[in-house]
């Protein structure tokens, strides 16, 4: 009796081990897969985004030389570079827009907003992580660092009045898109008074969340570069 017993043991024991072996499975093929997407994520679209990016500048170079402003490549619309020499970056394309498309491939400048050396709030957003990552380094940001902006003819240089880490808002803070703009929070941090003001913006976190950092700046100097 206690042979037939084992007997109709075995096959429960069989079918329990086989459950667990295949949901070990799903458990490694669904890491392998979650881990894929981290990676394309922080690797992949910073590889992707550097080669547009360079595209970019390069065909934006060549439209200059050709007498041209602006240039299209990669179904956007570039008309600057941009550097910030404390963060070390090479000079990235200023492209019209801020939807995913545009700020996968370089500092997008927003709609209705002020150009480059005009008056009024010139202001721009980038990815702090993915993407090329051009405000990775926005915390370390400190007043008297500058932007450069070049266009066809001009270099624009801003200077920061307000560090990069300084102000904190959440994503619908539509404010600080105004000219003049002033934060409702009347200790906060406040804009400087400048009729060319610079606005910088990116994610407040490295990963996913609703604030952003917001840095203001001012133009001080306009070099003709056919002078």
């Amino acid at each position: 009796m206690r042979r037939t017993s084992r007997t109709h043991e075995r096959p429960d024991t069989a079918r329990g081990g086989a459950i667990v072996r295949g949901m070990a499975w799903v458990l490694i093929v669904g890491g392998l897969l979650l881990f894929g997407v981290y990676a394309w994520q922080i690797w992949g679209t910073n590889a992707l985004a550097r080669s547009q990016q360079a595209q970019g500048q390069q065909a934006l170079k060549r439209s200059w030389k050709a007498g041209e402003a602006t240039a299209s490549t990669n179904g956007v619309h570039l008309s600057a570079l941009v550097q910030i020499p404390k963060l070390g970056t090479r000079a990235v394309p200023m492209v019209e827009g801020t939807g995913d498309k545009e700020l996968a491939q370089g500092f997008g400048h927003f709609d209705h907003s002020a150009p480059p050396g005009g008056k009024g709030n010139f202001a721009l957003a980038a990815h702090r992580v993915t993407h090329g990552e051009p405000l990775r380094g926005m915390p370390s940001l400190r007043p008297g660092d500058l932007v450069l902006v070049e266009t066809k003819s001009t270099i624009y240089t801003y200077e920061l009045d307000t560090a990069g880490a300084a102000l904190r808002v959440d994503f619908g803070a539509g404010w600080v898109l105004e000219f003049p703009p002033k934060n409702p929070d009347a200790k906060g941090t406040q804009p400087p008074r400048t009729p060319r003001l610079l606005t910088l913006t990116t994610c407040a976190e490295l990963f996913h969340t609703d604030d952003r950092l917001v840095a203001f700046g001012h133009l001080v100097s306009t070099f003709e570069k056919g002078t």
